[in-house]
């Protein structure tokens, strides 16, 4: 039987749940900036009593529910949104942070990750986000739908993985709005135990929590099959970050570093495996992107040719219309005259 320093009380907010065997996190530090308070205590469900845990700040706490659990070197919440009202999400510890968002669609707002560009997607349903331990996470958000998420939290020097490994020496990259298989399967099984309570399978907790440490070690040393590029392309979650980021960024002159950066690769490399890909170099597809977006514009016969130039990022509109003639032999305005 655990000794009581082992045990606390996994809990649902409003509502005490069953006692959990399982080993207190040290005390969280609070985001760096953040002016916040560094105690979890006043937005989790952990219990006052015991060691704190690593949590998100949620500003304000009041529009989310939440429900924990924690075992030896893991930790997790699911938090569902249940207001409207914009919020916004800071993290920064030395622990581990991948997020699971099961439904997160926000009318505006940006997602930030040391280290990486930031995103204003507005769709990032099913997809997961790294943030590896002392990088600083931030998130905003004006929902257009209520949202789910689950938030898990590996200690690097943890007994979740082989000791010999040496994981806490790994430096791991940070990865913003991915897809992986298993790691989505394995966050999904936890959040079902921490709905449950936390209590039972303790074993079963901690061995997901290995294949989390096992997988996210295999993401950051090379790629899965399913994500290895065909031919010297990029890869699958190569291709969809870039992609995605272009799709968000229509209007900014996008700079070739950085692109390589989201990919995590040289300029040189990714270039020649973007253009293997996608069939044409980045600027070029960015370029048909934008004019693939000014095509939807148009249709909308209260916009002015002048209104979408402006919005795409072009200097002027003579420029929005050689660029729109080169890559469909047409102008704006006889293509919106071709569509009535």
């Amino acid at each position: 039987m655990s000794s009581p320093a082992t045990r606390v009380t996994a809990v649902q907010v409003g509502r005490s749940g069953p006692t959990a065997g399982i080993i207190p996190f040290p005390v969280k530090a609070a985001p760096e900036g953040w002016s916040g308070p560094a105690s979890a205590t006043a937005h989790t469900a952990w219990p006052a009593t015991e060691a704190l845990r690593p949590s998100v700040d949620i500003r304000p706490d009041g529009g989310v529910r939440r429900q924990a659990a924690a075992w030896s070197g893991l930790a997790g919440e699911v938090v569902r949104i249940i207001t409207h009202e914009p919020f916004e999400v800071a993290f920064q510890a030395p622990f581990h942070l991948l997020v699971a968002y099961e439904r997160a669609v926000r009318r505006e707002g940006e997602t930030i990750v040391r280290g990486l560009p930031r995103s204003t997607l507005h769709d990032f349903s099913q997809k997961l986000t790294f943030v590896p331990a002392g990088h600083s996470f931030r998130e905003t958000q004006h929902p257009r739908a209520l949202g789910r998420a689950t938030y898990l939290y590996i200690d690097p020097a943890g007994t979740l993985v082989d000791p010999d490994l040496h994981v806490d020496q790994v430096a791991l990259a940070p990865r913003l709005f991915f897809d992986n298989q298993v790691l989505w399967e394995t966050v999904l099984k936890l959040k079902a135990l921490i709905e449950l309570g936390g209590s039972s399978s303790r074993l079963y907790a901690e061995a997901l929590g290995a294949v989390l440490a096992y997988e996210l070690m295999r993401l950051n040393h090379g790629m899965t099959l399913a994500d290895r590029p065909a031919r010297g392309g990029l890869a699958g979650w190569q291709r969809r970050t870039v992609a995605e980021y272009v799709e968000e960024n229509l209007a900014e002159q996008l700079a070739l570093t950085t692109l390589a950066g989201l990919a995590r690769l040289s300029p040189f490399h990714f270039s020649r495996a973007f253009k293997r890909s996608f069939g044409i170099p980045p600027h070029r597809y960015h370029l048909n992107r934008r004019v693939e977006r000014a095509k939807t514009l148009l249709a909308q016969p209260a916009r002015s040719v002048t209104s979408i130039a402006v919005e795409l990022g072009f200097s002027e509109p003579g420029a929005f219309t050689a660029a729109f003639h080169k890559l469909t032999g047409q102008t704006p305005t006889d293509y919106r005259r071709s569509l009535t």
